[in-house]
């Protein structure tokens, strides 16, 4: 595990580290507000399984042993239409407590990511699902949440793009956001540009709802 640093806030310090190692992670507990994607025991559990994944990498900001943010990098699903390239590697699933928030912990789990050399060696994909945002909690509209996560993706590489990917185009709100590594080859990079647009109904129509 790369060193931790500690993030100080109105709430105290918080310690930002990663990749975690699953001995360590098994030590750990989640918050239990943290239940965007399935409940907290539960997401636990698929965290230690993450990074029990060769390529699997957990980050976490935590207050002694409970975790309240985290972030994960895996290879994506064999269902997604990336798993065929060989240098593609997903930033999956990033919660912070509701109770944590608007205190620099998401970007801090970001930065502490992007600064792994690791990462260099891939191409980053993330597929953000608009059903998983948290209007509520953070008083902002559909439009206005989707900016600010484009901005915060963009600070650290990560380009929105347009494709005819079936989980983007599902409704015009997700996003495909995309960081290509230094050490990506240009054969790697072509693939990846020819996997954008592959299904033959693509129009200028889908290319333009999908690049706003």
């Amino acid at each position: 595990m790369r060193a931790a640093y500690l993030l100080n806030t109105s709430l105290g310090e918080v310690i930002v580290e990663g990749p975690v190692e699953t001995a360590s992670l098994e030590k750990m507990f989640l918050n239990k507000k943290m239940n965007v994607f399935r409940p907290p025991d539960r997401q636990m559990t698929a965290l230690i399984n993450i990074s029990k994944l060769p390529e699997g990498m957990i980050y976490v900001a935590r207050t002694g042993q409970e975790i309240v943010g985290y972030l994960t990098f895996h290879y994506p699903s064999k269902y997604s239409r990336w798993s065929r390239h060989p240098r593609v590697l997903e930033l999956g699933g990033i919660e912070v407590s509701p109770d944590w928030r608007k205190k620099g912990i998401c970007t801090a789990l970001l930065q502490k990511a992007f600064s792994n050399p690791v990462v260099e060696n891939y191409i980053v994909v993330a597929i953000e699902f608009c059903w998983h945002w948290d209007l509520r909690g953070s008083g902002l509209g559909l439009l206005a949440y989707r900016k600010m996560m484009i901005n915060s993706f963009k600070k650290f590489g990560l380009e929105k793009r347009a494709t005819d990917d079936p989980d983007i185009t599902e409704d015009p709100n997700n996003v495909l956001a995309v960081r290509i590594g230094k050490n990506v080859s240009k054969e790697d990079i072509s693939l990846f540009e020819s996997m954008l647009f592959e299904n033959s109904r693509t129009s200028e129509e889908t290319m333009e709802t999908n690049s706003k």
